[in-house]
């Protein structure tokens, strides 16, 4: 019997996939990703797939009629129908683990960036000008004894977690689960309620997967609710955040300022958005790191070794 046919849709470092290609025939491209159409056209020769700048709609599942496993090179799995995947007999699996640290650092680093005012301060000294940060309004914040509200208490939101208590930050969550009492003691984290999350956070950074119930959550009555001097931090899923209304908040001082690596309407951002001087912002870059993309392309690879070895892990849709 010959080799299992692989196919990769998008661009990945070829060093996260070398046992891939020990083991299996792979189309891969260094290039440019594979577009829609030709991955429509060719679907039906694969058994398993990495699914990198594509959705796994209907119309693809449709056309993969061999296809045993779609392996995402990412956490999310929202732009995957996962329930029809299941019905046609093709596990989905993602690839958590290696986005925590880079996607926590990136998440940190737009958390400094916003609350010390980095965008401002740059851009104005860009344009030749400069000013005396005596002045308050023009002054940021000090980490150290401010609170942190985690919305999304998972392996990402974790780590965020670790980097603000070295700063001297107090941490708050809320998630659907809470940590064990021992956590909560060891640690100091503590579980608050979403409506308390909102009214103590000095910033709020948010872990939490695209889901119905996360879908605008953060709208005009939050903001509204949020410290008129807290920020919001966001590198999770663009639709969490109400864009207009945060736009609003921004521009009428609900909140002080925002950091995004993700939005409602990416690649389109909103020249709104653009200009306003108080939100730092990322091309939904959280792993783009050369070490995470290679442990990212290893995780999404042994999604697919394990799964034909009989012991699946990562699969989101048992």
């Amino acid at each position: 019997m010959g080799k299992k046919q692989i196919l990769v849709t998008g661009i990945v470092p070829r060093e996260g996939l070398d046992e891939l290609f020990e083991r299996f025939d792979v189309t891969y491209t260094q290039d440019e990703p594979f577009s829609r159409a030709w991955v429509l056209d060719h679907a039906n020769h694969y058994d398993g797939m990495i699914l990198m700048a594509q959705r796994g709609d209907k119309e693809f599942i449709d056309a993969c009629d061999r296809l045993k496993i779609i392996s995402l090179n990412a956490v999310g799995y929202d732009h995957v129908d996962t329930a029809y995947a299941k019905e046609h007999g093709i596990a989905v699996a993602n690839s958590p683990q290696a986005v925590r640290i880079p996607t926590a650092e990136l998440t940190f680093s737009l958390l400094l960036a916003a609350v010390k005012r980095l965008h401002f301060y740059d851009a104005t000294v860009r344009e030749g000008d400069w000013f005396d940060v005596s002045e308050r309004r023009l002054q940021g914040r000090t980490l150290h004894g401010l609170t942190l509200g985690i919305f999304g208490m998972g392996r990402i939101g974790k780590t965020v977690a670790e980097y603000a208590t070295a700063f001297g930050m107090s941490v708050i969550y809320n998630d659907s689960h809470h940590l064990d009492a021992d956590t909560e003691a060891r640690t100091g984290y503590r579980y608050v309620e979403f409506d308390e999350l909102l009214k103590r956070s000095d910033v709020i950074t948010i872990h939490a997967p695209g889901l119905p119930s996360t879908t605008g959550l953060f709208d005009a009555a939050a903001f509204q609710a949020m410290k008129d001097d807290a920020y919001i931090i966001n590198a999770a899923r663009g639709p969490i955040i109400n864009q207009n209304d945060l736009i609003t908040a921004l521009k009428q001082g609900d909140i002080a300022g925002a950091g995004l690596d993700v939005f409602e309407t990416e690649p389109n951002i909103p020249e709104a958005l653009r200009e306003l001087p108080n939100v730092i912002m990322s091309p939904h870059a959280g792993t783009g790191t050369v070490e995470g993309r290679i442990e990212l392309a290893k995780e999404a690879a042994n999604n697919i070794i394990s799964f034909f070895d009989g012991t699946p892990v990562n699969v989101v849709n048992k």
